[in-house]
């Protein structure tokens, strides 16, 4: 991204270059920030609520440090802070976002589409569009433009706020939802920042708030990450429950990624703590013999 093109547009740093190094969202793969994905904006629906969950704040200073407007003013100190976003909701709706902007951003930051291909984008079928969804949706939205993202110098005489939505409309009587991102954000989607997940692994973890999570976190490592301890996993996920039963919680995400075919890895206790060793990671829906080994 051009410093001083101010009026950059979504669809410039997600749509297909010619020469074809640039990653295209589609209803079959997603287009996500690999910091965001690392950082653990989205996570697992907690089973129990218990006190100082409802929000985040996540330091994300050396992840979003590299950001054009970071380092054209001066800004150190970077963190995201707001409610916390679910695997099973906000990033289904958070993906139809991106896809929004991605067919219809050709001119303008600003976008409007029916409610029902912005459904659709989401991955909710036909028969689930009714008022309960559109209930869902907008509370979905509201907690995506209430996600804050604060740039300041450490000594906070200079500082900028700007989240992951700039804003969200709903027309009821028309029914559409009208949306506006900051282009400012846009270089997070840079082909070297990008990863490419995949819808169908996802739909196949239906329900599995850990294991979508958790497989969010791994797509989004090198290609031959080192050894995960679980107290790095733990951090990712933010769970809240006992250390026990997050072991549990860990190791039956990894047994879904196994089953559903992405992963091939092994857990193994080091030191006192536990480790997962990702051995190969591979697309949902190709040969076993396209398996990566990492």
């Amino acid at each position: 991204m051009e410093s001083e093109n101010s009026e950059l547009l979504l669809v410039d740093v997600l749509a297909e270059s010619k020469s074809g190094d640039k990653l295209i969202p589609t209803h079959s793969s997603t287009i996500q920030p690999v910091a965001l994905m690392r950082l653990g904006l989205f996570v697992p629906t907690l089973k129990r609520k218990g006190a100082d969950v409802d929000g985040i704040v996540i330091d994300a200073s050396n992840e979003l440090s590299q950001l054009e407007i970071a380092k054209a003013e001066g800004y150190q100190t970077i963190k995201i802070t707001g409610p916390r976003l679910s695997m099973e909701t906000d990033f289904k709706v958070w993906v139809a976002v991106i896809l929004s902007f991605s067919k219809y951003g050709l001119s303008s930051n600003t976008i409007e589409l029916p409610f029902s291909e912005f459904a659709s984008m989401a991955g909710y079928p036909d028969n689930l569009k009714n008022h309960v969804l559109r209930e869902k949706i907008s509370e979905s939205l509201v907690r995506l433009r209430r996600t804050a993202i604060d740039l300041s110098t450490k000594d906070r005489k200079k500082f900028n706020v700007t989240g992951l939505l700039q804003m969200g409309k709903w027309d009821v009587e028309k029914d559409v939802i009208r949306l506006q991102a900051d282009e400012s954000l846009w270089e997070l989607y840079r082909y070297d920042n990008q990863v490419l997940l995949q819808m169908l692994l996802l739909r196949k973890l239906s329900n599995k708030g850990t294991a979508q999570a958790l497989y969010t976190f791994i797509h989004s490592l090198p290609e031959k990450p080192l050894p995960l301890s679980f107290e790095r996993i733990k951090r990712r996920l933010m769970l809240t429950s006992s250390d026990g039963q997050q072991n549990r919680t860990i190791k039956k995400a990894i047994d879904d990624l196994i089953e559903a075919g992405y992963l091939d890895a092994s857990v193994i206790k080091k030191n006192k703590e536990w480790h997962v060793c990702i051995h190969a990671r591979k697309k949902i829906g190709t040969d076993p013999s396209m398996l990566t080994e990492e």
